[in-house]
């Protein structure tokens, strides 16, 4: 089974108004990404994936905060609602500010429209990983098993403080909360090796491969560090749907080994490979695909 644990909700159910249609030219090198998309798009992207995990982001502007957009009043009803077309093939996480004097009613709430886990990006919601408020979120989604999936590391977003999103800051967070099952999104790109140690000395801490395969030095870094320190079993495939696919990460994690042509250096196992690929992520996680609450 594959799973891909790292897609972003669809932003429009049908065919996206010419004028609604949003590109961002900072999230890959190579092309423009086409950030507005339908049910149909993501069905056609993640047709490599057997099931996928997908989430929007608790912001309050989207398109100027993440670069993609949603309609903020409606972040977590849009990804349950496209959650139970599909519940077979889909697992949705809410995503709540936990500064909010509202937040755990919120995640309650979400619990009962279905929503199993949890995304938070510090940076872009602007919260201290760190501070009371989201240490108390944390100790709830702990006690009610709730994974968190943050992002980890860097972002094309200058308003983003990169301080919130250091891999170091997860060691800190798995520290009080042993239960806690956490992935680390991106590898922490660039601080891959950072967060190889955290996954490391964690059992419930894990790492997705998301959008690493897009820069092949930090992909091979990072993967060549996790083979190192011996726990490349805790790494997750990842897409970072809309700004890649499934079938283009299974690719680009295949060609890791591409750029040492002609050097010494060591390669990472393709063996290793398949494994992140088929990785059983829900196990890890403790998530059942179509399971309503």
């Amino acid at each position: 089974m594959i799973v891909d644990v790292h897609a972003h909700t669809p932003t429009h159910r049908d065919a996206v108004p010419e004028d609604e249609r949003r590109v961002f030219t900072s999230w890959r090198t190579d092309r423009p990404v086409v950030v507005t998309n339908t049910w149909a798009d993501f069905d056609r992207a993640m047709a490599a994936a057997d099931i996928a995990i997908v989430f929007n982001i608790a912001v309050a502007d989207p398109a100027a905060t993440t670069g993609i957009p949603h309609d903020p009043a409606r972040t977590n009803d849009a990804t349950a609602e496209f959650v139970a077309n599909d519940p077979a093939r889909r697992i949705g996480f809410m995503s709540v500010d936990p500064t909010s004097p509202g937040c755990l009613d919120e995640a309650e709430r979400c619990r009962d429209l279905g929503l199993a886990g949890v995304k938070l990006g510090p940076n872009y919601q602007n919260f201290d990983p760190l501070g009371e408020p989201a240490l108390e979120f944390y100790a709830y989604c702990e006690r009610n098993a709730l994974p968190i999936l943050f992002h980890q590391g860097a972002s094309p977003i200058r308003e983003a403080p990169l301080r919130y999103t250091y891999p170091l800051v997860t060691d800190e967070v798995a520290l009080r909360f042993p239960e806690l099952r956490i992935v680390m999104a991106h590898m922490g790109h660039p601080w891959g090796k950072e967060t190889v140690a955290t996954i490391r000395k964690h059992p419930h801490v894990y790492a997705d491969v998301s959008s690493i395969y897009l820069r092949p030095w930090v992909c091979y870094e990072s993967l060549l560090a996790a083979v190192e320190w011996g726990c490349a079993h805790k790494l997750l495939l990842g897409s970072d749907f809309p700004i890649a696919n499934t079938g283009e990460a299974i690719a680009g994690l295949r060609r890791v080994n591409d750029i040492l042509a002609g050097t010494a250096l060591p390669r990472v196992p393709s063996e290793l490979i398949e494994q992140i690929i088929h990785a059983d992520a829900l196990s890890a996680l403790g998530l059942t695909a179509g399971r309503t609450r």
